[in-house]
């Protein structure tokens, strides 16, 4: 070692948590004065599952039904119930959601995007994410009797834009 102290960034400097007020409770961020512009997020995440299991989707030969349109519709309906889910969002009013489900036979498995839209004063981040974490587990649970070792995996937010904050855009840095 050096004997070189490590610079750290003072409570000053680091970015504040929104969602907690000045005496460490949780709040819900007061949006009221924010203007009401276009909100897009995007987010994707990974079904990765056997080869065989894949073809059984891509086949429409799923015991329980129509995998992928089934998991398409519960994505959506969770996007829509995402204030309902996570304490502290916003409700909002929701103009699109979409939700696109590829089968993928490199991983072998699917993978989920959605997009979600709104104009408010608050993003729509949380919906995008929703709607893939339930997708996803809507895939997992109509072919668990099938295959127990499905893995859901690397749902994250891919893209948004409007607010503030602006334009975001996942790189490869981003990842960690």
């Amino acid at each position: 070692m050096t004997g070189k102290k490590n610079k750290t960034a003072s409570k000053k400097d680091a970015p504040a948590l929104t969602h907690i007020d000045a005496a460490g409770e949780a709040r819900m961020v007061d949006v009221s004065q924010k203007p009401a512009t276009e909100r897009i997020a995007v987010a994707e995440g990974l079904v990765i599952m056997s080869k065989a299991t894949l073809e059984l989707i891509v086949s429409g030969n799923a015991k329980k039904g129509d995998v992928l349109g089934t998991a398409r519709i519960a994505g959506i309906m969770a996007a829509k119930r995402t204030a309902d889910l996570i304490p502290l969002c916003h409700p909002l009013a929701l103009s699109k959601v979409t939700l696109d489900i590829a089968p993928d036979k490199k991983l072998p498995g699917c993978r989920v995007r959605a997009s979600v839209k709104t104009t408010g004063p608050t993003g729509v981040e949380m919906e995008a994410l929703t709607a893939v974490s339930v997708a996803c587990l809507t895939i997992y649970d109509m072919i668990k009797a099938v295959e127990r070792g499905v893995r859901i995996e690397g749902i994250h937010l891919i893209e948004k834009k409007g607010g503030k904050s602006g334009h975001y855009l996942v790189t490869d840095n981003d990842a960690t």
